[in-house]
Order: structure tokens, then sequence, then C-alpha cells
């Protein structure tokens, strides 16, 4: 489920030693399943544990989940990564934003997976993403780009050798093309103008 390093496990039982006997982490989502989902790490005192909780024990402490986050927190990975201005704990967490799918979901789920939680945030660099339409009868994602990509000079660019080009490897011989039906419209939003 969450995957802690090493480090970061040291790291977090030596901020456990002062606390209050009992005392672990919480591991959560706020807004799961959203775009503005954010994850965090937290104390928490035993007064805080709740039984339909999820306990994952590690060396020195447990990781506690609240229901709601159990299934956005699957494959989320916690380090403790050296900086030149010190140490910082990073929490990757890839399906924060949309609840992981199953391998044997329908084409239009696990295509729609794959553009929120490895397509949209490459985008979301640049200010833009991109939203599934339809999924055609002859396997064509038709899709529609949004913020900085719409309008921008590079946007055929980001489509056949970004989008397209990742949407097939994933989904060889399911996924026939993808096809921009957006009405672009250069302005200050564009990236590239």
């Amino acid at each position: 489920m969450i995957e802690i390093t090493p480090i970061a496990q040291a790291h977090f039982k030596k901020l456990l030693e002062p606390q209050k006997e009992g005392t672990h982490i919480r591991v959560f989502v706020i807004n799961p399943g959203t775009a503005k989902a954010e994850c965090g790490v937290s104390y928490c005192p035993p007064e805080a544990v709740e039984s339909s909780d999820t306990r994952l024990t590690f060396d020195g402490f447990d990781a506690l989940i609240d229901e709601v986050s159990v299934p956005f927190l699957e494959d989320a990975f916690v380090d403790l990564v050296e900086e030149d201005a010190g140490t910082q704990l990073t929490l990757k967490a890839p399906n924060a934003k949309m609840r992981k799918v199953k391998d044997d979901a329908p084409l239009l789920e696990r295509v729609e997976y794959v553009i929120q939680v490895q397509i949209n945030p490459q985008l979301a660099s640049h200010g833009g993403f991109i939203k599934l339409i339809e999924i055609t009868e002859d396997n064509v994602a038709i899709i529609e780009f949004g913020g900085g990509c719409n309008g921008c000079s590079q946007v055929d660019l980001t489509l056949k050798q970004g989008v397209e080009k990742e949407l097939i490897d994933e989904f060889s011989g399911e996924l026939n093309a993808v096809r921009d039906i957006t009405e672009h419209e250069s302005g200050d939003h564009s990236f590239y103008k």
C-alpha cells in the first residue's frame, strides 16, 4: 500500500520519540479523487485513532490511514530527500487525484486514469491539461486541451509526440489514435504563443 523508505522511517521514529506514548503518524488525502487532492502526514495521538483506520506497522511506529484515504494512497511512496537547503520529506501518491482502476476495467476508465495520473501532471507544468471526451467505436480517444495548452503554438507537437505516443504505447492493440477537438484560441492563457 504505502512504501516508506528506511531513511524516512528513521526520521519518523526520531520525530515520534518526544511525543506522547502511543503516538503514531497519520497519512491522509484531503479532497481525494479530485483535482484539488492533497496528501499529508501528521502526528496521530492514541485518542485520534479510529476503529476504521488501516494500520501499517513499521520499525518503531505505525502509520494510520483513514478509511476514505486508503484507495487513494495505493502505491504511495514516502521518502526523506537530502537537498542543498537540508532534508525534505516527500510523499508521492499517484492515485490521490483519481482512484486506481483495475486492469480489466473498461478502456475508457483506464485511459482516463492514465490521463489524470501520468499525462496531466506533465502538462500542468505549463498550466495545461487534457480532458477525455470519449473513445469512439474505432478506438480513437477524443480529447480536449485546456488551460495553457489551449491555443499553444506547440499543441500539435504535444499531441503527437506526447499525449498520443504515451497513450498508444500504454494501450497498444486497444487504442488506435488520439484526436483533439479543441477549438484553440491563442491568448494570454496559452503557454507558447
